[in-house]
This record gives C-alpha cells, structure tokens and sequence, in this order.
C-alpha cells in the first residue's frame, strides 16, 4: 500500500480517512472543507473532475460516476490502497429535477433512482466487505426530510431518499453485528445548485456550511438518524403520523392553493 501522509495534524474527530461522493458542490464539498481543516484525510469523488481539482490540502480527488458499478469498485479499491483504510464513507451524489405533471417522464425518473438509490447500493457493495473483514467501519448517506412522506413537485426526487431513509433502517441492525455504523443524513432545504431549480419559497433554508457542521457532529457522535434543521424536521415528522385526510388537507391549503 502506497500511504499518501497528506496531513500531519492531529483530528479531534474520530477518523482518519473519509471518502465523501458527491463532493463537488452542496454540502458534500462543504463536508470535505471543514474535515480537512480539522485534519482529517479525505478522499472526494463526483463526475466533474474540473469542480474537484485544488480543493486544499489533505484532500485528494477521485473522479468517479457513482451509477458504474464496476467504476466506484475500482475506487474504493483505489482509496484504500493509497490513502489507507477509509473510515467513514459518507455518499452525498445526488440528483432532483421537480416534477411537474405535464413532465411525467419515465427516463428522468429512472436517471434520479441510478444517482441517488443506485449510487449508494453500489458503494455499499464495496465498503461492506472491507469493513467487515476490519470488524469496523462507518457508512452514511444523505437522504432528505422529503423522504418522510411524498410531497407535491417531488414525484420523482422524494421516493429515492424514502428508499434511503429505509435502506438505512433494513441494514443498520445486521451491519451493526460485524461493527459496521450505519447512518441517514436528512437534510431540510440548504441553499446548494439543486434547490436553486425551485420555485416556490422554501422554509428555514439553510447555508450549506452550517449544514455541513451538523452533519459532521451527527455523526461524530454516531447517531443513525442526522437530520435538521430541527423545527422543520419536527413539523415534517409530524406530518408524518398524521391521516392521509388531515395530511392531503394540509397539503392543499399550505402549497397547491395558489394551483387553483
């Protein structure tokens, strides 16, 4: 192995070396920033190389489109033999264009699934084995509060990171027993270039760098579930027990009643 030292400096948090996809823009790049100047080795992937090249130091590029299977295999092969054993893999790729009705187009929604689901399942499949041979490891991805429960403009957006939230739930327990943490970042709105595309005013938006921050002590402390802001959660959470008349209710009068 081929140990690239690309920092000296001692980290307060608890890994050496993590792998972030997704990394080029959003809370993904925000994430590898505030690791490295924490002195945390870090290791960024997405499919722009140009937008991950001179990120600063203790960082290191690994191009890579997380839909090839074979692709993000080689990667994570790639990382460990350079940079040493990852840590803490954390997939932020990710992909959304709101859907509106006269744009039911199944090829778009197919693209967002093999980004945002398929992506995950295929860096999955390649940490679980190493870390488990290790006895220990932790994996996360960010899924969203839009996951809680479906919601207008999110048709094809809100199921992938329903299936995350629950992809999360299924293999926490099982990875739990080889030493593997297992952990879901539900962001609310944060101003990155996907929320830019909405049209609508967006509730408690936050910056990408506080976001950032709130990932990173989530899972410092390896909770399973990130998620923030808090108000926003709490409200969505909510909406979440509540009856399908109560909720579609809700959903007209707070969203579509400008619709009509």
């Amino acid at each position: 192995m081929v140990n690239l030292a690309l920092s000296s400096q001692t980290s307060d948090l608890p890994w050496k070396l993590v792998w972030i996809t997704g990394a080029s823009t959003g809370i993904g790049r925000e994430v590898a920033l505030q690791l490295a100047a924490r002195g945390v080795t870090v290791a960024v992937s997405a499919r722009s190389a140009e937008k991950l090249a001179n990120m600063g130091a203790n960082i290191k590029a690994y191009p890579l489109d997380v839909t090839n299977t074979e692709a993000v295999l080689e990667t994570i092969a790639k990382i460990e033999r350079e940079l040493g054993p990852i840590d803490l893999a954390l997939m932020g790729a990710g992909s959304y264009a709101p859907i509106a009705m006269d744009e039911l187009k199944p090829d778009l929604f197919r693209s967002i699934m093999q980004v945002n689901y398929m992506g995950v399942v295929n860096a999955i499949s390649g940490l679980v084995p190493i870390m488990r041979q290790r006895g220990r490891g932790h994996i996360a991805w960010i899924a969203s509060v839009s996951g809680y429960r479906g919601l207008p403009k999110a048709a094809a957006y809100g199921p992938t990171k329903a299936a995350l939230i629950n992809l999360a739930e299924s293999l926490k327990p099982e990875l739990g027993l080889l030493g593997i943490k297992v952990s879901v970042v539900n962001p609310g709105f944060v101003e990155t270039p996907m929320t830019k595309e909405n049209d609508f005013p967006m509730p408690f938006l936050m910056k990408p760098d506080d976001a950032a921050r709130r990932t990173i002590e989530g899972l410092a402390k390896g909770k399973f579930e990130v998620a923030y802001p808090t108000r926003f959660v709490a409200i969505l959470k909510f909406a979440r027990l509540l009856p399908y008349s109560w909720f579609f209710w809700l959903i007209n009068r707070a969203v579509l009643s400008d619709k009509k």
